[in-house]
Order: structure tokens, then sequence, then C-alpha cells
């Protein structure tokens, strides 16, 4: 059962090795998040699809697509519209992904605004 306050969510983090992980997790819904602007993309750069970091903290939006993401261990995750990506890796080796379902990726980025909170409540267990 899909419980209205929250939204799924998974966030990227870096590690102190340098490398990149994720947590399960959600947002809460009707909470004002402070972004900055944001914008729609479709293409898809070659280089988004090795490891790399995030170039900013940001929620990434998928509206279309089903994707993998990698992070430094291996281990992956799906993300497909109606699950939300905060991607906060921003140093480091950072993650890869790869398009599983469908023929392209769109996707909104929000940045975060400097210092603001992402709203991410971790999954427990």
């Amino acid at each position: 059962m899909t419980d209205p306050n929250y939204i799924r969510a998974y966030r990227l983090i870096n590690t102190p090795d340098g490398g990149c992980t994720f947590e399960p997790g959600k947002l809460p819904t009707k909470m004002p998040m402070e972004t900055g602007n944001f914008w729609i993309q479709n293409e898809i750069d070659e280089y988004e699809k090795i490891s790399h970091p995030a170039p900013r903290n940001q929620y990434v939006v998928t509206l279309k697509g089903t994707l993998r993401f990698k992070v430094t261990d291996g281990t992956t995750f799906i993300i497909e519209p109606g699950i939300i990506l905060i991607a906060e890796d921003t140093i480091g080796k950072g993650h890869s992904w790869e398009l599983i379902e469908g023929e392209t990726w769109e996707r909104l980025y929000i940045p975060l605004a400097m210092n603001a909170s992402d709203n991410f409540i971790p999954e427990k267990g």
C-alpha cells in the first residue's frame, strides 16, 4: 500500500574511502524544499554512463525510462518514474547507470540550495 504522505527515494552519498554508496528511503510530500533553478533533459551524454560524481547536490526526477544505478562496491538499485533520486555523491569515484527499459531517459534536475536539507528519511532496517 502506498502512503500518500511520502514518495520513494534513493540517496547517493560519498563514502570515507572516496567511493559512493546509496540509501533507500523516502521524501515527505507537501513539504517546501529549498531548491535552485531546474531543467529537463532527455539527451544522454556518454560520459554520464561511466562512473562519475554528481555535479552538485540535486534531486533527479525520472519522467520516462527505467535505469539501473551502480555504486562503487558494485551494488545496484532501480530508478523508474515515481522514485526520486537524490544525488549527493559530489566527490570521488561516483556512480554509473544504464538504461534498462525504454529508449530514452527523460529527467528533471532540481539542484538543492546551498546548505539546504534534502528532507530524506532513510529506510529503517
